[in-house]
């Protein structure tokens, strides 16, 4: 073999072995959705900057996935958080109103389906065929065939619906009033409400276990978690959180055993024993954490930051800090999801 030849192959096969050595990619993406700016961030959890931005529409908010497109709540409502006079704000651009669907291949929305009066947060069914949208300024629920497009049914569900969670076996909805401090349990079968059930002072979002036994809801105003028994439909306890604190947002690991729960202004996310009913840690990871969610691992967490437009990665291990991602402005809610 020649000289020129030899180097060739040296450095061939350097190039084949650091290939086959580099840390593979973690295998999904984090989307974040942004309030202020209109759009979605895109995020690889192992770099330090977005890989790309989505531009939605006006105040997208709910944000899930079903089918291998991602669907995100928009509102032409202006936004009136606690202590605005709500007289003073301009009128709602209803056109702006609807569920954007996002097509990940195209990177932008393809269709807008119409959601109800200024949805906010929404549940889609395993088979990817209904979803159940909380209709903030409407206090209702909308039941929603997404082949269809159409509104099959409007539900009363209180004053200010937010949190939209369906059980594990598909056979409720749990809907949070925020200025009624209760949650509707919605008969799926019949799009009814069956029992509602009084919690604490504006209930933010509902998480199940895995076994749908029990669910955990956050009450902002009153630094704690309701803990509801599914079967008996009533409250079981209540979990205390440190004074100063606003639960917030859930995401719950795949065993159920433990809970995270985010705490707006409190700057922290704390953990809960789900067996023992208590919190067992909290971690500060950065400004009116909202939206959160778990890695596939569920050895990460992230956490969207509203007033600093960023995103924090939390090794839970540590309960630290590793990286934060800059994000639009007023991020609000965080979806996982698996490459292809």
């Amino acid at each position: 073999m020649g000289r020129n030849s030899f180097f060739t192959a040296a450095i061939v096969a350097l190039l084949v072995s650091t290939a086959c050595n580099r840390p593979a990619g973690p295998g999904y993406l984090v989307y974040v959705s942004n309030e202020g700016s209109g759009d979605m961030t895109v995020i690889d959890p192992g770099r330090p900057e977005a890989l790309a931005t989505v531009s939605l529409g006006k105040r997208p908010r709910g944000i899930h996935a079903s089918g291998g497109l991602i669907f995100v709540a928009l509102s032409g409502s202006p936004a009136a958080p606690p202590g605005v006079d709500e007289s003073t704000l301009p009128p709602p651009d209803k056109s702006a109103d609807g569920i954007g669907v996002v097509d990940l291949d195209q990177k932008k929305v393809v269709r807008k389906l119409f959601g109800g009066s200024d949805p906010e947060q929404f549940a889609i069914t395993k088979d990817g065929k209904t979803m159940y949208v909380a209709n903030e300024d409407a206090s209702g629920l909308s039941v929603i065939d997404l082949a269809e497009g159409k509104v099959l049914k409007t539900v009363p569900t209180g004053e200010e619906p937010e949190g939209v969670t369906l059980s594990p076996d598909g056979k409720f909805v749990y809907v949070t009033s925020e200025n009624d401090g209760t949650v509707a349990m919605v008969d799926t079968a019949t799009a009814a409400v069956v029992k509602t059930v009084k919690v604490g002072r504006r209930p933010r979002s509902v998480a199940f276990l895995p076994d749908g036994s029990r669910a955990f809801v956050t009450n902002e105003n009153d630094a704690s978690v309701t803990v509801l028994d599914c079967a008996r439909q009533e409250v079981s306890g209540t979990i205390a959180l440190d004074e100063g604190l606003k639960p917030m947002g859930t995401a719950i690991t795949s065993d159920g055993s433990r809970l995270y729960v985010s705490t707006g202004r409190g700057k922290k996310v704390v953990t809960i024993d789900t067996a023992a009913g208590k919190v067992v840690a909290s971690m500060e990871v950065g400004q009116r954490p909202w939206g959160i969610a778990l890695s596939p691992d569920e050895k990460l967490l992230f956490t969207a930051n509203g007033p600093s437009n960023d995103v924090s990665v939390v090794d839970l291990s540590t309960q630290t800090v590793i990286r934060k991602v800059k994000a639009g402005d007023k991020p609000w809610g965080v979806l996982v999801l698996a490459t292809k």
